[in-house]
């Protein structure tokens, strides 16, 4: 009930504020020159670097030392597939930064290893805390155990599809609605003497999360386990789906999908080698950099088989302080300058998100761009529903990650769908079994 309660006063927040468009003493006889104060050094690791990102983010710096003359930021940049291994590397080490992007699938994980600052004493004294969506705020204490704060939120995404929009036209289709007018769309929009294809699969780094997500805008499913604790991911809506959708592998997709990440799976569609790809809407800056307005555009994702727009609840992203920082005032500066209305502003404009800061929202960027109206129509849609994944796992994102070889696994036909499936639900009903167990212990 209390999720839910949260995910309605997330659409609620969202949807209206979318629619709101020194001198010496005069006796003293020997001037002494005082010592430039020394300079405090935080390190920020950021978890998901990508060449724009990393420009945004120096931009950013920049302006928050010119600020903070004490503080001085030392920006480390983590390409998404390596972060994680890194900070759990300097977890096991003890050698972590001050500062990093935590995403919200790890909260639970690091709450469990004991290593995030506890955030409620910096934030409630923030002059600005009243500035960031609450139903935001609520949805990342409700991912710890204590209810404490441990990340500081500011951008949140949306699952869609982009399309090459001029292709689509040349060809006289409609971009797809439906899910089956999805799939035929793929196989039409495959061109293999012009070295085009369909559509392009995640297949490596991240994607078990691609899919997790599909899978359920397929379904429609709100619940990731049944009542009596049986995980959905293995549901024979779920089966169906993996079949036809792995199933394009090779037909209707380059065989080096296979080990796609994000940055390959976006080159592809930027490139002019991919009628779509699936990601979300942060992607946009990619997209801009590459192609002309009239070139591609953003589309909901296809509608569910009772006709609702599913997404996931809690995508969102923000910033966290590791407990062993010697700087944790300063940290929280900068973490706090970058969730500020200005930084935000900047930041999700630039990479083409959604800020977690209602003045942020009110701006009039958020109502020009195109890929935002996109946002503001699928949030103001009676028919959106949010499914809720188990980030409240310690090993959630672990075990989501685990879904990658299995995946590459059914697209090689080294194993089938149902048997893959069947694997990935059972790693999550193991995990909740013990996470419920442990908690009736408590």
């Amino acid at each position: 009930m209390r999720m839910e309660k949260i995910r309605k006063g997330i659409l609620i927040s969202l949807l209206g504020l979318c629619m709101l468009f020194s001198g010496c003493g005069k006796e003293a006889e020997v001037i002494e020159t005082a010592a430039a104060p020394k300079k405090v050094n935080i390190v920020f690791w950021d978890e998901n670097a990508a060449a724009d990102r990393t420009r945004y983010y120096k931009v950013l710096i920049q302006k928050f030392e010119s600020e903070n003359p004490d503080i001085h930021v030392e920006y480390v940049g983590m390409p998404k597939k390596v972060a994680k291994l890194k900070i759990n590397t300097a977890i096991a080490t003890n050698e972590l930064p001050d500062v990093c992007g935590v995403q919200s699938s790890w909260i639970a994980e690091f709450y469990d290893k004991n290593v995030l600052l506890k955030l409620d004493p910096y934030f409630n004294k923030w002059e600005e805390k009243d500035e960031i969506l609450s139903t935001v705020i609520d949805a990342n204490r409700a991912l710890a155990k204590d209810g404490k704060l441990y990340q500081l939120p500011n951008t949140m995404s949306l699952e869609i599809l982009w399309y090459r929009k001029d292709w689509f036209d040349q060809a006289e289709l409609k971009p797809p609605k439906e899910w089956d007018e999805f799939f035929a769309d793929v196989e039409r929009m495959t061109d293999r003497e012009k070295g085009r294809y369909g559509f392009t699969i995640r297949g490596g780094d991240g994607a078990g999360m691609q899919l997790l997500r599909m899978m359920f805008a397929y379904s429609g499913y709100k619940d990731f386990f049944t009542a009596d604790g049986r995980c959905r991911i293995n549901d024979p809506k779920h089966v169906e789906f993996v079949k036809k959708y792995l199933g394009l592998y090779r037909k209707y997709t380059s065989t080096s999908d296979i080990t796609n990440g994000y940055q390959e799976m976006i080159a592809a569609f930027d490139t002019g080698s991919v009628a779509m790809v699936q990601h979300n809407i942060g992607s946009y800056a990619s997209h801009k950099k590459f192609m002309l307005p009239g070139q591609y555009e953003a589309l909901i994702l296809p509608r569910a088989q009772d006709g609702s727009i599913m997404q996931e609840a809690n995508n969102v992203d923000g910033y966290g302080i590791f407990k062993m920082t010697h700087h944790p005032e300063e940290s929280w500066r900068f973490i706090s300058f970058l969730c500020s209305q200005s930084s935000q502003s900047y930041w999700n404009k630039s990479i083409g998100q959604i800020p977690t800061n209602k003045e942020s929202l009110k701006e009039s960027w958020v109502q020009e761009l195109p890929h935002m109206q996109l946002a503001a129509e699928i949030l103001s849609s009676p028919k959106l529903k949010f499914y809720e994944p188990p980030m409240y796992l310690p090993n959630y994102r672990s075990i989501l990650d685990s879904g990658s070889p299995g995946i590459q696994a059914v697209m090689t036909g080294q194993k089938s769908v149902k048997k893959f499936l069947d694997e990935w639900a059972g790693a999550f009903e193991q995990a909740k079994k013990k996470y419920d167990a442990d908690a009736a212990e408590k």
